[in-house]
């Protein structure tokens, strides 16, 4: 066991209080919404990610679910196409 530390009441000098600039507990809890859904893929992708999640110690699930968010992610970025505009423009006449 360590020594015990002695405590004195000597002058403790020029003090700064720091701001806290620690996130809440709530704001570190992982929120991702998610949308159970029913989906049929073919034995050979389910094999593939569940080897690969084997490999790197995950869920094969959840690599598929990055693997689509990852993809959603990238097209929502590109601009409409004529035809998605025409589909969209056609949907919200309807609506």
């Amino acid at each position: 066991m360590s020594e015990k530390i002695r405590y004195t009441d000597e002058p403790l000098g020029d003090l700064e209080v720091v701001p806290d600039f620690l996130p809440r507990p709530e704001d570190l809890v992982f929120r991702d919404e998610g949308v159970k859904v029913t989906i049929s893929l073919s034995k050979r992708s389910v094999a593939f990610f569940k080897d690969e999640a084997r490999k790197h110690n995950t869920q094969y699930q959840r690599m598929i679910r990055r693997l689509l968010d990852a993809y959603a992610e990238h097209h929502a970025k590109r601009p409409l196409t004529a035809r998605s505009t025409r589909t969209r423009d056609k949907a919200s006449r309807a609506g």
